[in-house]
């Protein structure tokens, strides 16, 4: 514990001026110590390009327009039966071959090229096409269990039109922000409008109108370095999060060695601030050390995160509930945190409690809680 800590009930701005010298130590010409590395580390090279699919395909689309380059941009409007991609899928390519992102896993891919580089697809306005008409499509293409999904695929001549829409889009994804997009793929006309949250594709195959939201990748911000955090993160990463890794303090967080990370030495307020505040956030904060985990609670609670969770016993979760609220957060804003963090599955070990918190903010994320911890605790009390 920090000296002084058992006196949080004094004003957050004390309390944080006294904790920050303390974490990350003061240096001589910066008395208030704030010569901490604000600096962002990446696990490798790699991680650099980690973005949503969304972003890597329209970025690609943006990129290859402002070259002068025709493309095509592909959407998976339907599936049916078993399909290894979800409607909304998007796949870009042009006639060099090049492609980025998915629509099938590789079933469909090599075909449609194929299709669209010999002008059979596609090549003046957007068409609808589908793979797995029938079953022996399916089976020669590689679908499972008799699959089948519908595209639409938009042929992308470079104009200045399309530098402007693409160029949009593209920025939108990048201030982590949703824009709606509008294709009447009868007529080619699209449009778009910025939108303030996600909406499930829509596609209407008599009116032809296709319209669909896109949005940042999903981001998790942890709070620590110790065991716990490298499952969470490793799972996490398998899940298709942005993750990143804070922690003021230098030995721990150079150790920490999972790939696919970002890694941000800094206080975990402004950490926060500056990376986890958006609705497409969540910050759990794994330290067990209050100096530390408090400090971006009293942050996270603040903001539009759609999950805030704390690691701690019962006993523990009450006393911190105790101490934020003595720093002012309001009963509303408490009540946001999930501590104890996770679904109550028994976990002890710490890829188990891992898989907890990871499965509570999955919840969370699809309106499931409520039913994930009534279904836990079931589950429990059956065991007992």
């Amino acid at each position: 514990m920090v000296e002084g800590f058992d006196k949080a009930v004094a004003p957050f701005g004390r309390v944080v001026a006294r904790l920050r010298p303390t974490l990350c130590g003061t240096d001589t010409g910066d008395p208030k110590g704030r010569r901490y590395a604000d600096a962002t580390i990446r696990a490798s090279q790699r991680v650099f390009c980690m973005q949503a699919v969304d972003q890597q395909v329209l970025g690609q689309v943006r990129d290859w327009i402002e070259a002068d380059e025709p493309c095509w941009l592909a959407t998976v409007v339907a599936t049916y039966g078993s399909s290894p991609r979800p409607v909304g899928s998007l796949l870009t390519c042009n006639r060099a071959g090049q492609l980025k992102g998915s629509l099938s896993g590789g079933c469909v891919e090599d075909d449609l090229l194929e299709k669209l580089t010999v002008g059979a697809l596609a090549q003046h306005q957007p068409q609808y096409f589908r793979y797995g008409e029938t079953a022996e499509e399916a089976e020669k293409l590689g679908l499972p269990c008799g699959g089948h999904l519908d595209i639409v695929i938009e042929p992308l001549a470079p104009t200045a039109a399309r530098r402007q829409h693409f160029g949009h889009l593209a920025s939108r994804l990048d201030q982590r922000a949703c824009v709606e997009r509008t294709l009447n793929v009868r007529t080619g006309a699209y449009e778009c409008r910025d939108v303030p949250k996600h909406a499930e594709l829509r596609y209407d195959h008599d009116d032809g109108l296709l319209v669909q939201t896109y949005g940042p990748q999903y981001r998790l911000f942890v709070i620590g370095t110790n065991m716990v955090a490298a499952y969470v993160a490793e799972i996490a990463v398998a899940l298709g999060y942005d993750v990143v890794v804070c922690d003021p303090r230098e030995e721990p967080l150079q150790a920490f060695d999972v790939e696919g990370v970002r890694k941000v030495r800094d206080m975990p307020d402004d950490a926060v601030r500056r990376l986890a505040s958006d609705s497409f956030s969540a910050v759990v904060a794994l330290t067990h050390d209050p100096r530390i985990d408090d400090m971006g609670l009293m942050e996270a609670l603040t903001t539009d995160a759609f999950y805030v969770g704390a690691m701690g016993s019962e006993r523990t979760s009450r006393a911190r509930r105790g101490r934020l609220g003595d720093l002012a957060l309001s009963a509303t804003q408490l009540d946001r945190l999930h501590a104890p963090i996770g679904l109550p599955i028994g976990s002890k070990t710490p890829p188990e409690i891992a898989v907890a918190i990871l499965a509570e903010i999955t919840a969370v994320r699809k309106t499931q809680a409520a039913a994930a911890h009534a279904a836990a605790e079931r589950l429990a009390s059956t065991a007992a």
